[in-house]
């Protein structure tokens, strides 16, 4: 029996919310998948028997890391807040806030060493719970990392072994007088969930003035009917300008499993980033708040998310986050304090540095370019509102010294126009 080689495990993700016109997007650069499935059965046991009763068998809990090299695309980001471009609407950059309710499917094709397709594996309905940059020295390969919570993990396999989605879109003249809408899905077939009969949709989803929402299955206004034998979807209620996203599986492969990105760069070091550390008060930044002789850069952020149940419902029925944490640590060889003096919002050589006088005000910029010579601006992040936290200055026999900064903050903005960087 042949294996199945990390060069065989194809992932992609498609976003849940808003229009996906690219039927989700391969993931580039994935150094590490690792999730974590927690059953959280609970044993019973009761007084008078000394073997267990049975198990009550609870929601799972799902985590799922994520990491990658940096390679200078804003792309995945957008695909974890659901949107396809920072155009849309007028947005321009992705805040935390954005995170917050936004939800995703990560699934892997899978290919064994005979390329035989085994099926894929699928984890619905995962949202973001936090994410980190990390440049480990000046040579480093920047690593990007991902954090996602969910509650189900399925393998489709056998005569389900392929997940489908399909996009389509209500143009003038496809509605019946009914105002029903027909999606023909004869060139990939669904199959009936094997777990459920009559089940042959895993999701629909309505996009109507850019509000998304999950359709039931049933015949009324705003429902999802599916007749298998026509390979026919219909939609009732159906309005000009909706868009629908249809989730199956299916024994016949869908058009693009994995495209391999060889426009990109392979990975990008910390030779290819720029930091700016500043006061937002005192204006802009200039070329003047570039920071020097850096080591290492982290940029980390965690949400502790609040996603809602209901009694009488397994599914989780809001999303959001009640907090927000952004944490970057600097560390760089001592020459000079310029970021002493930032900190305490000094000019050069000031006199005094004392770390009761640090700002709660200060902002980093990191911004990321194609390679060394800083000639084409990809994206970056602007975090403000930043409080220094900790300072760790670190002397070793025969070493040079060392300092590390950490600030704390709550907001970020992550964005490919420099306007909105402010440099």
């Amino acid at each position: 029996m042949a294996l199945i080689h990390a060069s065989k495990y194809k992932p992609r993700i498609f976003p849940i919310k808003g229009d996906d016109t690219g039927l989700g997007s391969e993931i580039d650069r994935a150094q590490s998948i690792d999730p974590t499935i927690a059953l959280n059965r609970e044993k019973v046991n009761e007084i008078g028997r000394s073997d267990a009763v049975g198990y009550i068998k609870k929601s799972p809990t799902i985590g799922y890391t994520l990491s990658q090299y940096e390679y200078g695309s804003i792309e995945f980001w957008q695909r974890l807040v659901n949107t396809t471009t920072l155009g849309d609407n007028g947005q321009t950059e992705i805040d935390l806030d954005d995170f917050k309710t936004p939800y995703f499917d990560i699934v892997a094709y899978l290919t064994d060493d005979d390329d035989v397709f085994k099926g894929t594996v699928w984890y619905p309905d995962l949202r973001t719970s936090g994410f980190s940059l990390t440049i480990g020295d000046p040579q480093a390969i920047i690593e990007r990392s991902f954090d996602f919570v969910g509650e189900k993990a399925i393998v489709w396999q056998g005569d389900n072994k392929y997940f489908i989605m399909v996009r389509s879109e209500v143009e003038s003249g496809d509605l019946s007088t009914a105002d029903d809408y027909e999606i023909d899905l004869s060139a990939r077939v669904p199959v009936e969930d094997p777990n459920t009969a009559d089940k042959f949709m895993q999701r629909v989803v309505r996009i109507r003035a850019s509000v998304s929402s999950e359709l039931d299955e049933g015949t009324d206004s705003g429902e999802y009917d599916y007749n298998a034998s026509a390979t026919t979807l219909t939609i009732s209620g159906a309005q000009i300008g909706d868009i629908y996203k249809v989730y199956y599986t299916s024994g016949t492969a869908p058009a693009t499993m994995f495209t391999d990105n060889d426009t990109d760069p392979a990975g990008l070091t910390g030779e290819d980033v720029s930091i700016y550390l500043y006061v937002p008060e005192s204006g802009k930044p200039s070329a003047t708040d570039y920071v020097y002789r850096l080591q290492s850069v982290t940029l980390e952020v965690s949400f502790e998310r609040e996603d809602i149940r209901e009694i009488g419902n397994k599914e989780i029925v809001a999303r959001g986050a009640r907090e927000k944490t952004v944490t970057v640590t600097l560390g760089r060889i001592v020459d000079d304090f310029t970021i002493e003096e930032v900190l305490s919002g000094v000019a050069d050589d000031f006199g005094k540095l004392d770390v009761e006088q640090f700002s709660d005000e200060i902002a980093l910029i990191i911004k990321i370019f194609d390679d060394d010579t800083k000639d084409t601006f990809k994206y970056g992040f602007l975090a403000t509102g930043l409080s220094p936290t900790e300072v760790s200055p670190s002397v070793a026999v025969n070493e040079y010294h060392n300092r590390e900064n950490t600030l704390e903050g709550e907001v970020l903005k992550i964005s490919a126009d420099t306007s909105v960087l402010g440099i």
